[in-house]
């Protein structure tokens, strides 16, 4: 495993040459939000409801790295400070300032490059399972990047790590769970009433200019790390445990 606490030469100009490793998602139905066996299933998970892929889906097998951000554009994100690990996850990184790494991904490689919906993520993230985390109905430090247990006692490192550091999924998809949350295209909704069911973003109605997010961050408990896990930060939020990773279309 990478060392978590390594400090790495960052580049210093626009400097990316490799498009972002994308993982292929299959085709295939779910069904969405908390289940029955998950004790920590609140009202913003429900009601659990099937959400049906009728194409396939790429997704990044990690969230952007410091490392990504700065070779794309340029300088870290205003609040990003210097001396961590160039491959841990990126932070401080608003809605908007997603959005414009967006375009300039998509102008350097020629894709279509987004972020993924709440659905597309929670999908790829379950990996064909139906339990509380990724694979399993428990969670423990050697599996993710969280700091307490549910007893409140520090357990984790506090703070980000290298992407990598921990297991992957079923998919092979990497820090789904844990080390950072992740900005989704969906507006926020208080609930999955009237939710899409064929795996789009969620962007019409809702909670004016706030973001749905996922995956739960370094500093939180395995409670928040949770497959159907969601909350929303606003759409200029710059918070030091929230990133993204990207989607492409098929």
């Amino acid at each position: 495993m990478p060392d978590a606490t390594a400090i790495c030469k960052m580049p210093s100009f626009k400097d990316f040459n490799h498009p972002p490793e994308m993982v292929l998602i299959p085709q295939g139905t779910f069904l969405m939000g908390g289940i029955a066996e998950d004790k920590f299933v609140s009202a913003v998970e429900l009601p659990q409801h099937e959400v049906v892929f009728e194409k396939p889906f790429s997704l990044a097998k990690t969230p952007v790295t410091r490392r990504q951000w700065i070779g794309l554009m340029g300088s870290l994100p205003t609040g990003e400070l210097g001396g961590l690990n160039p491959d841990c996850p990126v932070t401080h990184v608003t809605f908007p300032e997603v959005m414009a790494y967006l375009r300039e991904l998509n102008i350097t490689f020629g894709q279509d490059y987004r972020l993924p919906s709440e659905s597309e993520w929670e999908y790829a993230c379950r990996a064909g399972s139906s339990s509380v985390f990724s694979n399993a109905n428990q969670i423990d430090v050697s599996d993710a990047n969280f700091l307490y247990n549910e007893h409140g006692l520090q357990v984790g490192i506090g703070q980000r790590t290298p992407v990598g550091h921990y297991p992957a999924n079923s998919h092979g998809i990497l820090d789904l769970l844990g080390n950072v949350c992740e900005w989704t295209a969906d507006v926020w909704h208080p609930n999955f009433q009237n939710a899409p069911c064929d795996g789009s973003a969620w962007i019409y109605g809702g909670k004016t200019a706030c973001r749905a997010i996922r995956g739960g961050a370094w500093d939180h408990l395995p409670r928040v790390l949770r497959a159907s896990w969601r909350d929303w930060a606003p759409e200029q939020a710059r918070w030091d445990n929230l990133g993204f990773r990207v989607a492409l279309t098929h």
